[in-house]
This record gives C-alpha cells, structure tokens and sequence, in this order.
C-alpha cells in the first residue's frame, strides 16, 4: 500500500499482567476502518509488569505499527484502558512514575493533532486482548510471541461493523447522565400526572419509627438508570436478619420505651451487621434536622455543624429548584462508586465491628475480594480518584485497586465506620444477652448509642453526609471509588433517594459489593447500582 496523507488507520490495543504485577504482555492492531483489514499485529512478552505499564507498551506498539505503514496517516486509537485513554487524551493527570516515560513516548511516535483516543468495552477489543494473552503464553513457554502464533485474526466483516459502531458510555457503573438530564428538562416543561405525590411527599411509612415523618430532601430526583442494576444474592449475614427483626419485633418493644422513641425527622434507627450494621440514622438536608447541610457549613476540621431550628432555615422560595421542578442539569455528576471492604475475621462471625475495635486486617478470602474487585473495575476503566477510610480493612482494598489502576489513594475521616463501643467484636445475641435494655433503646432510637460511649447513628449520619457534601464539591464532574463500611454506604444510598428510615433494614450490602450514586449540581442525586457482587461470582 502506498503512504497518504489523507490515510486514517485504527489501532486497537491491550495489556495484561497475570498478578499486577506479574507476567505481562502486550498486543495490537493496525485495521483498515473501512473494510475492517488486519494490516498489522504487533505482540510481546515483557516480563513482569503491570496491567497499565502493559497497556502503554501495547498502545506504543500499536503506533509505531501503523507509523511504519503510513507515517502521514491520522490514526484512531481505541482501547478498553480508561485510564490510558483520558491520560492520553490530556484529561487527566499522569501520576505514576512508570507511565509517565511510556506516554511521553506514545506521544512522539505521531504528532498529537494526527491521533484521537477512543474508550471501548472489552468485548470489542478481543482482538489486543487475544495477542496479549498468546504474548503472555508464549512468555510461560519461555520464548517470545511470533506473528505464526496469532489466531486472532478478526473477521472482515465483523471488523467493519465494530468500526462503524457508535461510541459506547464511557462514564461510570450505571451511567444515565444524558438520560439524566434528558428527562430533568422535559419535567422542567410539563407536571406530572394529576394525583401522583412528587418526590419527598411521602406520609409516614408503613414501618416508619413511631412519629417519624418523612419529609422533601434535595437529593432525590426519582431518576432510576436500570443499566447494571444486578440483583445479588442474599450474603446471609446479620443485616438481613436485623431487617426482620426490625419489620417484626420492633413494634411489639417500642412501646416499653420512653417517649423520647420518636426519631428525629428522617432518622432511622438500625442494627448491626457483621463488620458493622448497615444501619444509619440521617435527617432530610433541607430539614434542617439531625444532617449537615451544605459543604459551606462544615467546619474546617470536617465536622457536622449544630443542628439548626426550622425557623433558622432559608425560606422555601429563596432555595434553587429541586427535585422534579428543577432546571435541568446538563453538567457531569459526581459519581462516588461506593465498594464496602472485602472480608475479615470477624465478618463471616458475624460480629460488630466498628472504628472502636481491634482494626482487623482482611482475611485470605478478604484479600482475594479486593483482587477480584481490582480486577473488574480496571476493566470498567471508569475511577478517577480513590478515597478511602482510615481503617486498614479499606485501606487494603483500596490498596489492591490503585495498583491495579495506578492511581494514588486518599484518606478520608469521615468515612470511617460506626464506633459500636463495648459491642466491638460481640454477635447480636452476646449484645442482647449481656446488654439487652441498651439494644432496645439503640433499636428504638437513632439516637441511642452503643454501650460504653459507642456512636449513635444519628452522629455517623452527621458525620458522613458532611463528608459527601465536602467530596462532592472537591471531585465534582469527577467519577471517585470511595471505600468504605457498611453504615457510610448505607447512609448515602439512603440520603439520596430520600427514602423513609425502615429502607434500611431492606437494603443488602455484601462483602467487596459495588453500589454507585451521581450527585449533580442542581442537588438531585440518582442511586445507579446498589450492592453489584458479579465479579465475585
């Protein structure tokens, strides 16, 4: 073929490391875009590595391939390596020392004006991924790949349809955005149907605390995207049997405790789970109850302002839009993707444990969680930024998926877990047998602590949505995997649909499980997934 300017040439790559690191290799192809040709494949072993350095080996190979056919083309790059491509792309910052050699040389190869980067799922990068895995095999052989070995020859016209197929989403687990605001700006423009309470005009719940009412909250814009919503299978642990407890014991206890039972607006009360109970107490932000309100009115230590009486909050026609009568919001979320911790010791037991315990590490399963997590959300290729409890449980989750990802990781106070006091490291019926009127009163009432000077959940929830409101405002337009606990997570599901206080105890939230919310700057929020567990599976 004869070299042109005016020639454009796709090249697709992929990387692989069995271990990250481990033995890694590369593959890539040059096609034709029109006709869908293999003009070029490029493959190697490369030792040991990580996924991304074998990523930017592949994507530098695949350049200098289509630059020794046609040194004048423009060339179209796709790969599944979100990472790669927002780096590549000058959207995001390349912080790891190993990379930043390996695309400052994918960046001479061709001048920058003469390549585009594109983001595609795995499933349409097989053909990288195949030479990348023969590279890899031949390296366990102990000999380099040759171009004899390739058997992943694509076909012709499968080829061409790939490359005629629109871009695939790239945002994060879920993601609705333009749907999202879609449908915002078309209930901008009409009501809804006649008789059909909006959002946040809710009664009190069936199984709601005793004088609970629920009221309006900021966050939830009824928007549901159903993309990615995976029902997991029930874990089995302590949360689901404090949610039957709730739904059938509780009402036959209440009545033996004082009158002080009724939950402040919005909070809920909640049992434990193993490695702390899934249940959070938290007020409507506009309420002015028993959450923080904007990230303006946290403290500079990152603590929840006092509580506000209503007569102090602003008037209903000074606030912007909310809910179903906002404008709409065309901007790019922030999208916390919110992985609770892989297993300990002490989660398969069942026992409370909070930020007031032994900190226990992950166990062989745990660690083996956060791998297999790693590993599913690289392929995502959707995390910006890590931030993490302080607890070493998370701290070593979120350790596995920056390597994976070769991101850095922050941590962050705030999302620390409940301190569950001299319940640390007990099972629900050890509390009950050794302090059964301090779980009653805990069960009743938000803002009952544990015995010994454990945290109510009414504090957590404090605690935890001035965390999000700081987060929020940090990372905004950003997509950020925040590793947390049980209650944190739960606190902000829960806060952004803006539902009653007995959804707690319905909620399922498993070992290295994945949920996502999207928070925009209008004040909706949109939960996309909640407790995904398919990569463990």
């Amino acid at each position: 073929m004869t070299p042109s300017s005016s020639r454009e040439v796709i090249v697709e790559a992929d990387g692989g490391s069995r271990g990250n690191p481990g033995p890694a290799g590369y593959g890539a192809v040059v096609l034709d875009p029109v006709t869908g040709e293999t003009l070029a494949e490029a493959a190697e072993y490369i030792g040991v590595a990580t996924n991304n350095v074998a990523e930017y080996k592949g994507l530098v190979a695949g350049l200098k391939a289509a630059r020794s056919l046609f040194p004048d083309a423009t060339v179209h790059v796709r790969m599944d390596s979100k990472l790669v491509v927002e780096q590549m792309s000058g959207r995001w910052k390349i912080k790891h020392p190993d990379m930043k050699p390996l695309a400052a040389e994918a960046g001479r190869v061709f001048p920058a004006g003469r390549v585009r980067y594109e983001w595609i799922p795995r499933e349409r990068n097989k053909h990288a991924d195949r030479l990348a895995n023969e590279a890899m095999d031949a390296g366990k052989r102990g000999r380099q790949w040759e171009p004899s070995d390739s058997t992943a020859a694509l076909d012709a016209a499968a080829a061409r349809n790939a490359a005629t197929l629109p871009p695939a989403p790239s945002g994060p687990p879920g993601d609705a955005t333009a749907g999202a605001a879609r449908a915002r700006a078309a209930l901008a423009t009409g009501a809804g149907t006649a008789g059909e309470p909006g959002p946040g005009r809710t009664g009190t719940g069936s199984g709601a605390w005793p004088g609970t009412v629920a009221h309006p909250t900021a966050q939830d814009d009824g928007l549901f995207a159903a993309e990615e919503a995976l029902v997991a299978p029930a874990s089995g642990d302590f949360e689901a049997q404090a949610g039957a407890l709730a739904a059938t014991g509780h009402a036959a206890r209440t009545h033996h405790a004082p009158e002080a039972t009724t939950a402040p607006t919005g909070a809920p009360a909640e049992t434990a789970e193993p490695e702390a109970t899934g249940s959070e107490a938290a007020g409507s932000v506009l309420a002015g109850s028993e959450t923080t309100g904007s990230a303006a009115g946290s403290a500079p230590d990152g603590s929840a302002p006092a509580a506000q009486p209503a007569s102090a909050a602003q008037p209903a026609s000074a606030a912007p839009g909310q809910g179903w009568s906002a404008g709409p919001d065309m901007s790019a979320p922030a999208t916390f993707v919110l992985l609770r911790h892989g297993e300990t010791a002490l989660t398969p037991e069942k026992r409370f444990s909070g930020s007031g315990g032994t900190d226990p590490e992950l166990s062989a399963a745990g660690l083996r969680q956060a791998e297999a997590v790693a590993e599913a959300l690289a392929a995502r290729g959707t995390i910006q930024e890590i931030v993490s409890s302080p607890l070493t449980r998370c701290r070593q989750t979120a350790a596995a998926v920056a390597g994976r990802l070769g991101l850095d990781v922050r941590v962050e106070q705030g999302l620390r877990e409940t301190d569950f006091g001299a319940w640390e490291g007990l099972t629900f019926g050890e509390v009950r047998e050794r302090y059964p009127e301090d779980l009653d009163a805990w069960l009743a009432s938000p803002k009952a602590a544990p015995t010994g000077g454990g945290e109510s959940f009414a504090t957590v929830a404090r605690r935890v949505a001035a965390t999000r409101d700081r987060l929020t405002a940090a990372y905004a337009g950003r997509t950020v995997l925040l590793v947390t606990h049980v209650t944190p997570i739960k606190t902000l599901i829960r806060l952004a649909l803006g539902a009653p206080p007995e959804s707690l105890f319905r909620m399922e939230l498993s070992a290295a499980s994945i949920s996502a919310v999207a928070y925009y700057a209008d004040g909706n929020a949109s939960v996309r997934l909640l407790n995904d567990t398919s990569h463990l599976r």
